[in-house]
């Protein structure tokens, strides 16, 4: 089971393709000016794969925030399937992203771990300098996402999911996961200083059980892992504060 998890981030990190991230498949609902307008920016858990009904995490949320107001909710996702921090850190200066970030009320980012997990290179082969420079190359492209954004948009609320550990439960689970809550918590770090910037904590989530909220290639959440990550976010969202 630990090599076919591996397996399947291996081929969920070969998926990615500049000519997606130059050409993005977006699921937009195209709506007039006014209303809530989100914004979902990352990889595969920003596209909801794993989830049947192809929702993920953003498309349940999206579904929460819409029971707490009576405004058009518009979300934008630009999600691309093994995306890693340097990709995103590209995509999100062209001008069509740079159009909807200026536009965005609520902003949601899902980036890093096709930077940890390497197609599985990493967890299979632990070394902990390979782990911090890793770790630094992605805070230093975190670094220049966020700054691309608040150029553009200072005034929205921007949260960024924190990795889980989905290889909790597998072979060499303590190292794997003191990995993953170190490289959450250099993200959560780089992410403070910046303006209304929310680190979303996730590993909790999956901790316990975490094969009962991933999907059946042992890496992506199901559906009911997603409900939870979206459970999560909502809870964080203060919507007196964020609506106009």
């Amino acid at each position: 089971m630990w090599m076919l998890g591996l397996g399947w981030v291996l081929v969920d990190y070969a998926k990615g393709s500049k000519k997606e991230l130059n050409t993005p498949n977006t699921l937009t609902e195209k709506a007039p000016s006014g209303g809530v307008q989100l914004l979902a920016l990352g990889d595969s858990l920003t596209r909801g794969t794993g989830d049947q009904a192809g929702k993920g995490y953003i498309g349940y949320l999206k579904d929460e925030l819409a029971e707490k107001t009576d405004e058009k909710i518009t979300l934008t996702n630009y999600g691309v399937k093994g995306a890693t921090s340097k990709d995103l850190a590209a995509q999100i200066k062209q001008q069509e992203i740079q159009r909807q970030a200026k536009n965005a009320d609520i902003i949601f980012i899902t980036i890093g771990g096709n930077d940890l997990f390497q197609g599985g290179e990493t967890l299979s082969h632990i070394n902990d300098n390979t782990i911090a420079d890793l770790s630094a190359a992605y805070n230093q492209n975190l670094k220049e996402i966020l700054t691309t954004i608040r150029s553009t948009n200072k005034e929205a609320p921007i949260y960024l999911i924190g990795l889980y550990n989905p290889f909790s439960d597998l072979e060499n689970s303590e190292a794997t996961s003191k990995i993953v809550r170190d490289w959450n918590y250099a993200s959560a770090e780089t992410s403070s200083a910046f303006a209304k910037t929310i680190f979303v904590p996730t590993y909790d989530i999956f901790q316990q059980n975490v094969q009962t909220y991933l999907y059946s290639d042992h890496f992506h959440p199901n559906k009911q892992g997603y409900e939870l990550m979206a459970d999560r976010v909502a809870s964080l969202i203060s919507w007196e504060v964020e609506e106009n």
